[in-house]
């Protein structure tokens, strides 16, 4: 049987490249940026399988081309990227990567929320930039005063994988956590004690509020001019989930006129950022390029799950990861039909 073929949109680690290429016919995607649409839709008239980013738009002016198309394996948690319904329909199957990241995101996410709490990005140039040396002193009592986390309340909005991680993590800081979520979570109100509260309590408590939902029509855009407004003015903001949950012109007002104390970003709206986005400008904001999920262990598994979803999609089994399983009524696993 001829291999079929699949079209990878970027390098990914080799170990899945190497699974994938025992059952399919590679190709993948040379350049560090993400291809043009008009790449992905010609590439789509041609192969039986993609292997997808969340930076590549897989919609109707995709599909309808992608006559031979069976199964899209997506590189990330996350598929805002993909018309669900759209491949549902054409009997396309949809497959991820959930569960792997949620340790290295949330590590992440304690990484920002120490950054930004004890200043440690302004700090680190304060030394190289020579301000320290200006300042003819080696430690003073007003020299970049930051904020203890001990006896602090995390509040957390979404407690699902990567949340509920952030919130275990909260322990060993002497936090208190709350949260809001669409349903109580009452194992891990258990475990560490969590209390689940409705957000706009959530938003005038927290000491720190970090958010963790996924894009959806609900949650675009939920922290807003209204929602930053009600928070503290010693409290801080960290977003590792998707840029788009956070209204960026409202947080930009809310930081530079100090309704808050700071924010750490991993995501924004527009990605990669310009460097005209007026956020960067601001010294109470600390920010990365979306590198949640950026541990050479992580990313490894990501790929070996994608070559995992694939190689079980042509042996004529349900992938282990299916996103859209309504799809099976409309076609049969496999590349046979």
């Amino acid at each position: 049987m001829k291999k079929p073929k699949v079209f990878i949109t970027r390098e990914i680690p080799e170990k899945g490249i190497e699974m994938i290429k025992e059952y399919y016919d590679v190709e993948i995607w040379p350049e560090y940026y993400p291809p043009p649409k008009e790449v992905i839709i010609n590439k789509a008239k041609d192969v039986d399988a993609l292997v997808t980013l969340l930076t590549d738009p897989i919609d109707e002016e995709v599909l309808r081309e992608a006559k031979n198309l069976r199964i899209i394996a997506q590189y990330a948690v996350g598929y805002d990227n993909i018309d669900i319904e759209a491949c549902t329909k054409r009997g396309i199957y949809v497959t991820n990567t959930p569960g792997v990241l949620t340790e290295a995101v949330a590590d992440l996410t304690w990484a920002l929320i120490l950054a930004i709490t004890r200043r440690i990005v302004e700090a680190d140039k304060f030394v190289r930039s020579g301000e320290w040396e200006k300042t003819r002193t080696g430690w003073h009592p007003q020299m970049m005063l930051g904020a203890e986390l001990n006896g602090k309340i995390l509040g957390i909005i979404g407690m699902g994988r990567i949340g509920s991680a952030v919130a275990r993590r909260a322990k060993c800081f002497g936090m208190k956590v709350i949260y809001y979520d669409k349903y109580r979570k009452e194992d891990i109100e258990k475990e560490i004690g969590a209390k689940f509260v409705e957000l706009e309590e959530l938003l005038r408590t927290a000491d720190i509020i970090s958010i963790h939902v996924p894009l959806t029509p609900e949650t675009r855009r939920m922290i807003g001019e209204k929602e930053l407004r009600m928070m503290k003015k010693t409290a801080y903001l960290i977003n590792t989930s998707r840029g788009a949950v956070l209204d960026e012109k409202a947080l930009f007002k809310a930081l530079k006129e100090g309704w808050i104390a700071g924010a750490a970003l991993d995501v924004f709206e527009k990605e990669p950022t310009p460097k005209d986005n007026p956020l960067l400008a601001l010294e109470n904001i600390v920010v990365t390029p979306h590198i949640g999920s950026a541990t050479i262990e992580t990313r490894t598994r990501m790929a070996e799950i994608v070559a995992e979803n694939l190689i079980a999609f042509y042996n004529g089994k349900i992938p282990p990861n299916l996103v859209n399983p309504e799809v099976v009524k409309i076609r049969k696993p496999g590349f046979s039909l």
